[in-house]
């Protein structure tokens, strides 16, 4: 008793290491195994057997839909949670790793890790602006936008509750330094008044912000002049004038320079320029690599919440499975029973039964990846970033995703069909016949 007990205890660790080598397995290695199981099949006498077995049980499968359709819903909800979960967390990156370039400087003080901790002083912007490597504007004016950050509250269109929004002020170089953003409707800001332009995720996401309305924020009416949008992060901002903002709010320093360098080389000049500068104690990155590293927690929170509640909606899917497929090999017993006795050995009944189990394991991901692709791809949800503001943001469903979905789905497949298959290949073929 007590070595079966270990070597069913045994055999599970054995199999719980293998579900993890096949899910983190590559593609190329998958397809490798695929093709050598394949050929097994085909060209050993042992794999014809184990084909022609699978098909008498896959030809039963119409008179079995009651059960059978309980594997199938079942992987299908983990892959379709599964897949969605994660695709949320990949648009959140996605959104932000789009933002910015790798030519653009975000200029903060020294050890602040966002914007909302950093403090630049007034005084200091002729000094960025002066350094080697900024770059110039048509008028040779330096492409520098002093920016300012604030969080204030607007009603969400979804249910009407308040949320933070992120209204920034910036420069009057704003539009050449940010060259992704494009005005789509109405006009931009004009400095020195309370006009406001906002971007096309917030509109969608916040009511009251339709061209020509007004907000009252601040204590003060601002008006909506313009719509832009620029496919990252800024889609879910509003922007104004950086000097009106400061009043407004009686800001008196800048929380961050946004500054268009020369390029590659440009930028590089740049930050030696200012780590060479006493009067200068800030960092510097690209505006790139400052937003990837602002969505880097959240995004794998994400991703781990999603494989932890996938994994527990798996053992859910697992043991449906294996109850389903006991109960297919007890109502199949004489069948199997008659295989055995008319010459197929015990490796062809288990495959056969894997084999049954894996393709409706396969329709379930097929199933689930599908519907998640449907329904959650491009869908756009907003959640709180890293400056305590929403960021707008689109689930991105991804082929590799999808190929994660499917690599668990037959994983579930295989645990739910191997104790069931060992169980036809051991069962005694006398006590099989007799069974009615």
């Amino acid at each position: 008793m007590k070595k079966q007990w270990m070597w069913n205890l045994l055999s599970i660790v054995l199999l719980a290491i293998a579900l993890v080598v096949w899910i983190v397995l590559p593609w190329f290695a998958v397809l490798g195994v695929a093709v050598v199981i394949a050929l097994w099949l085909l060209l050993t006498r042992t794999g014809r057997l184990s084909l022609a077995a699978a098909r008498i049980g896959i030809a039963s499968l119409p008179q079995r839909w009651g059960a059978t359709s309980v594997i199938v819903v079942g992987i299908a909800g983990v892959v379709g949670v599964l897949v969605a979960m994660l695709a949320m967390g990949r648009g959140f990156q996605a959104t932000l790793d789009s933002t910015g370039d790798d030519t653009t400087a975000i200029v903060l003080r020294g050890g602040s890790q966002a914007e909302t901790n950093s403090v630049i002083m007034r005084d200091q912007v002729p000094l960025i602006a002066s350094l080697p490597g900024v770059a110039r504007g048509a008028d040779n004016r330096p492409l520098v936008s002093p920016e300012l950050s604030q969080v204030v509250n607007l009603v969400s269109k979804a249910d009407g509750t308040d949320v933070n929004a992120q209204f920034r002020g910036v420069g009057e170089q704003a539009w050449t330094v940010h060259d992704k953003v494009k005005i789509i409707e109405g006009r931009q800001f004009k400095p020195g008044l309370r006009e406001i332009v906002v971007g096309k995720g917030a509109q969608s996401q916040f009511r009251g912000l339709e061209v020509g309305k007004s907000l009252n924020l601040g204590n003060q009416a601002w008006t909506v002049v313009g719509v832009f949008t620029s496919g990252d992060a800024h889609d879910s901002e509003m922007w104004t004038d950086t000097e009106t903002l400061a009043s407004t709010y009686n800001r008196r320093a800048y929380q961050s320079i946004s500054v268009r360098t020369t390029g590659a080389d440009g930028y590089s000049q740049f930050k030696t320029a200012m780590a060479a500068d006493p009067r200068l104690k800030l960092d510097v990155s690209t505006t790139r690599e400052y937003y990837r590293k602002q969505g880097g927690n959240l995004s794998k929170v994400l991703e781990v919440l999603g494989k932890f509640i996938g994994t527990i909606m798996a053992f859910g899917a697992v043991f449906g499975a294996l109850n389903t497929m006991y109960a297919a090999v007890a109502t199949r017993a004489r069948e199997i029973a008659t295989m055995r006795a008319i010459g197929f050995r015990g490796l062809p009944v288990v495959v056969a039964v894997m084999l049954e189990t894996m393709l409706l394991a396969l329709l379930g991901g097929v199933l689930g990846g599908l519907i998640a692709w449907a329904i959650f791809n491009g869908y756009s949800v907003s959640t709180l970033g890293s400056n305590f503001s929403q960021v707008v943001f689109q689930f991105r469903v991804s082929p590799e995703l999808l190929w994660t979905g499917l690599k668990w789905a037959l994983g579930i497949g295989l645990v739910g069909g191997l104790f069931p298959a060992l169980r036809a290949a051991r069962l005694p073929i006398t006590v099989a016949l007799r069974e009615v």
